[in-house]
């Protein structure tokens, strides 16, 4: 029994090291395309986007899932974001308020 826990132990390991190894070289691949590409007003906006909507469309199914005190966590978020423009701040914001408001059962 104590080999297949060491075994399932080594199991893991490798799995995180082949998976950190991936994203460093996706993060590294995409930089490494991107010194090729002439970056125009169109691309330019697009990066800038992006990551905005990759979160977007993490948070909106994640946030439809839930109960109202996500929702109301994410429409906080939302004008903290847009008060502030400032992307950290709004999460840490909704994040905070989530947690309370599932902390005290609203």
């Amino acid at each position: 029994m104590d080999e297949v826990a060491a075994l399932d132990g080594i199991t893991g390991i490798v799995a995180v090291l082949l998976m950190a190894a991936a994203t460093a070289m996706t993060r590294v691949g995409g930089v490494w395309i991107m010194s090729y590409v002439r970056i125009t007003p169109r691309i330019e906006a697009f990066l800038k986007y992006m990551s905005v909507s990759v979160l977007i469309s993490i948070v909106v199914p994640a946030a439809r899932a839930a109960g109202p005190h996500v929702w109301l966590a994410v429409a906080v978020a939302a004008v903290v974001m847009v008060a502030t423009r400032n992307a950290v701040g709004a999460m840490l914001t909704g994040t905070a308020l989530a947690a309370f408001a599932k902390g005290f059962g609203l």
